[in-house]
């Protein structure tokens, strides 16, 4: 039987977060809020959205002994200038970020904008690591990102995130 994963999306003050288990979407919008609606929380142009901290949640190992190489990407074309930036990067990955408040202002933590096709090596830590692994159930570290938009931008882009890892037997 193969690993169990699923995103968590963590919310809230950094004083009191509330961690979501297997979150159903990652839609972005202007709120910090797990499964958002996006026509009830819209970006202005030129704003940026609410930044999401996510994590890959291993939740039932199976047969598997590791879980690795966590890899992160989007699909999917964002218009007019609209950047989708991350702390997902394999060239400068800063290891595990502390959860923050999230913000709507310009990321402090997404600096790097986030790939359009597969990686071709982990952008995406354990344990503070791009070569960490996970032996049992377990997290990630955070998965930040958030869209950042210009003034020339309209509504209704949307792109879809992917995930890949490794299962060593």
């Amino acid at each position: 039987m193969a690993a169990i994963v699923e995103i968590d999306e963590q919310n809230g003050k950094s004083d009191s977060p509330l961690l979501t288990h297997n979150i159903s979407h990652t839609n972005m919008g202007s709120a910090d809020a797990v499964n958002l609606d996006p026509l009830i929380c819209p970006v202005s142009p030129g704003g940026n959205t609410c930044e999401k901290w996510q994590l890959f949640h291993v939740t039932n190992m199976g047969t598997s002994s590791r879980v690795r190489d966590l890899r992160i990407w989007r699909s999917g074309n964002l218009n007019d200038g609209a950047v989708h930036m991350t702390n997902a990067t394999p060239k400068s990955y800063l290891g595990a970020p502390v959860y923050t408040t999230p913000s709507a202002s310009i990321s402090q933590v997404a600096k790097n904008i986030m790939p359009t096709s597969t990686p071709t090596q982990a952008n995406l830590g354990i344990n503070g690591s791009l070569n960490g692994n996970l032996v049992s159930p377990g997290y990630s570290d955070f998965f930040v990102h958030q869209i950042q938009t210009t003034p020339k931008a309209i509504a209704g882009n949307t792109s879809t995130l992917n995930y890949q890892y490794d299962e060593v037997a």
